[in-house]
């Protein structure tokens, strides 16, 4: 599903900037937080698209 590698890429692209949050970085506290709406919203759409597909069966 092309919704759930968009997800999966977002988290990966997100890891590096949380790893520098960690060492006190409060630009990367921004930019993660960011991330984390931009995540939501893929999540929702993963959650969306499954219940499509959910309905669309027999």
């Amino acid at each position: 599903m092309e919704a759930f590698e968009r997800l999966k890429a977002l988290v990966a692209q997100a890891e590096a900037d949380v790893a520098k949050v960690d060492a006190g970085n409060r630009a990367a506290g921004t930019r993660v937080r960011k991330a984390m709406q931009d995540i939501k919203a893929a999540a929702q759409e993963v959650r969306v698209k499954v219940l499509e597909q959910r309905s669309a069966m027999p």
